[in-house]
């Protein structure tokens, strides 16, 4: 009797998608309040550090699983993907189609920035202007491709306030390589590496499980993410920047809205049913502004489109370290024409075609970095323009962060679902019928 009362009040339960959207309406109304209340008053402050606190511990949640999913998911796809003929294929084609809609999008992101030109519309003070911390480096490139250890991860200490502070951290393309090595020597070795790769197996499953308990969650993180943004950041600052910030978010909404569609329809498929089931993950992005922690919902949505799990489990982790339309291509393209413009620096035409180069082929050169900004110096250092114009930009990076990572995400799920339907492996059944989350168990 227990059971049916129990399975009955499930199904009175709101859809999943439903209690997120909530969520997020809920986290709206809080950041408001928090505002509101004003952050040197002690309910502001309260009920800002609350949402903050909540907000840090699920992405913490969500980043905790990366590194063993991602290592369990790549050595458990290296050994599907042996009985497959087409695997080398699968990973060029993955690779040329990431080339080609970071192209797209970099090709909007300059038109938009010769179009809108943010940079001669900016209500902003040039004593703003500061060199960033951290910079892009094509040696950064060389240099992440080879693991510090075992699983890329490395400890970093900062001081605050007197407060020395350590924080672990990973390098998700480190990972890969080391799966990638681990899982072709387990092949390799024949019957002697069947008992790893059954053992990997099971850590994997175990590891989707955990992933599950910490989805059912995300309604609470949704709305602690995004009242945490509302009260920490609102939208005061895009006053003075406000010719860069439309150009920025228009470029997004073309390349989401319009370009997404366009190829998924040019290769048969819904776009409909893509972002239905893609839904969860790009808001998830949106909110969080990660594509790290974002990571394991991404490969639950593309594998619910239909994607073979062991090339999601290929695809999307290399998609969340070298596939950035939003941040690797619309960005540093439109913030860089704003750069040149703010100082009146004139840009040739070979001034864009190496901003194109660098969105094309610079995100992979700072994979397991952070954020856009050291991608956007990247694109400063290597068209001589003054890295001082970082400054200027940093006060909206946080808001602007959240369309950039929703587009990211997207198009870590587009390029497997698009790339497994020109190779016949989509389950095209299951893409039909892709819809939210399901409710978590």
């Amino acid at each position: 009797m227990s059971n049916v009362t129990a399975a009955g009040a499930r199904r009175r339960l709101p859809s999943f998608g439903i209690q997120v959207l909530a969520g997020m309406a809920l986290g709206l109304l809080l950041g408001l309040a928090a505002r509101a209340l004003g952050p040197d008053q002690v309910a502001g402050a309260a009920l800002g550090e609350g949402l903050r606190t909540i907000g840090q511990i699920f992405v913490q949640l969500l980043k905790a699983l990366v590194p063993p999913l991602v290592f369990t998911a790549i050595v458990a796809s290296i050994a599907v993907l042996r009985d497959l003929d087409n695997a080398a294929r699968l990973a060029w084609r993955t690779l040329f189609w990431f080339a080609v809609t970071a192209l797209i999008a970099v090709t909007i992101g300059i038109v938009l920035g010769l179009v809108i030109q943010p940079g001669l519309h900016a209500g902003i003070d040039p004593a703003a202007a500061k060199a960033p911390a951290t910079s892009g480096s094509w040696l950064d490139f060389l240099k992440g491709l080879v693991p510090a250890n075992f699983l890329g991860i490395t400890a970093a200490t900062s001081v605050s306030d007197g407060r020395a502070t350590t924080a672990l951290s990973f390098n998700i393309l480190q990972i890969i390589v080391a799966a990638v090595a681990v899982g072709a020597a387990a092949v390799r070795i024949g019957e002697k590496g069947e008992a790893f790769l059954a053992f990997n197996a099971s850590a994997l499953a175990l590891f989707r499980r955990l992933l599950l308990w910490v989805i059912a969650l995300t309604p609470i993180g949704s709305a602690a993410l995004i009242g945490d943004a509302v009260a920490r950041y609102g939208w005061d600052a895009l006053s003075a920047l406000g010719a860069f910030a439309g150009a920025v978010y228009l470029g997004l909404l073309l390349v989401i809205a319009l370009v997404y569609p366009t190829l998924l329809a040019a290769n048969g498929l819904n776009p409909l049913r893509f972002f239905a089931g893609a839904w969860p993950a790009i808001q998830l992005g949106f909110v969080s502004r990660s594509s790290i922690g974002t990571l394991p919902v991404t490969e639950e949505a593309a594998e619910r489109l239909g994607v073979p799990r062991a090339y999601a489990a290929f695809a999307v982790p290399l998609g969340a370290t070298t596939k950035m339309d939003g941040c690797a291509a619309i960005y540093p393209a439109i913030a860089a024409i704003f750069v040149a413009q703010f100082y009146g620096i004139a840009l040739t035409p070979a001034s864009y075609a190496l901003i194109a180069f660098v969105s094309v082929i610079g995100s992979a050169a700072t994979a397991g970095l952070t954020g856009a900004t050291v991608m956007l110096t990247l694109t400063l250092s290597t068209l001589g323009l003054p890295l001082e114009g970082v400054g200027l930009l940093l006060a909206i990076d946080p808001i602007l962060d959240m369309g950039r990572t929703a587009v990211n995400v997207a198009g870590q799920i587009l390029v497997p679902a698009i790339v497994a339907k020109r190779e016949g492996v989509l389950d095209e059944a299951r893409f039909d019928s892709a819809g939210p989350l399901p409710q978590p168990a």
